[in-house]
């Protein structure tokens, strides 16, 4: 269902509703331990996640400390402050306005110590496919990517490129995570981990 009424929930002015709806979903987890392992070794590691399903897991994940790549597109702006409500830091960039600086933020970022959550098919799509910017984060840090993916009961979809998702009241929403995918080094280690990315969150999604 698209509603074209719930896309202000988005804006500033809505950013009290967002956290009020937010605080009514509840959240069953599958695979946690795969993150959670991570966490408890004190390893870094890169969040996949689709654009779509930004918001659900975002809320999930607050003041957690995460860094997020966010784009320097107005969305990503809105964004940002949503995310820094709910206890982010942020990079700003993408892989069509400041790719490189934004690559290099979130490198640094990784290198010490932090989670990096990544949107790869953002933010203008194609949605779900992966772009490599994510896995060349991840190879060139050295660290795992592990996907993650929210299924809500109910939902609104919005009439975006990602049709972008905003869970009901009270709605119960499926969050699950895959297991750790290591990258390897060069050109075909880049190709076959985005390859193996773009596999692990199909097979999340359907798993749910």
């Amino acid at each position: 269902m698209r509603l074209r009424w719930a896309e202000p929930l988005l804006t500033s002015v809505g950013f009290v509703l967002v956290g009020l709806l937010a605080r009514t979903w509840r959240y069953r987890e599958t695979g946690r331990e795969h993150p959670q392992a991570l966490y408890d070794a004190k390893r870094p590691f890169v969040f996949a996640l689709w654009h779509s399903r930004i918001l659900p897991l975002l809320f999930l994940h607050r003041h957690e400390g995460m860094v997020l790549l966010i784009s320097r597109h107005r969305d990503g702006g809105l964004l940002a402050t949503l995310a820094e409500r709910w206890g982010y830091r942020f990079v700003r960039g993408s892989t069509q306005r400041g790719g490189e600086v934004g690559l290099l933020g979130v490198v640094r970022a990784l290198q010490a110590g932090g989670v990096v959550a990544i949107t790869p098919d953002g933010p203008r799509g194609p949605a779900g496919r992966v772009k490599p910017g994510i896995v060349a984060a991840a190879q060139h840090a050295g660290v795992p990517v592990v996907p993650a993916t929210a299924r809500p009961s109910r939902a609104w979809w919005l009439s975006t490129w990602d049709r972008f998702c905003i869970p009901k009241p009270f709605a119960t929403i499926h969050v699950t995570y895959g297991a750790p995918l290591s990258i390897a080094a060069g050109k075909d280690g880049l190709r076959s981990g985005m390859e193996a990315v773009e596999r692990g969150l199909s097979v999340i999604a359907t798993a749910i």
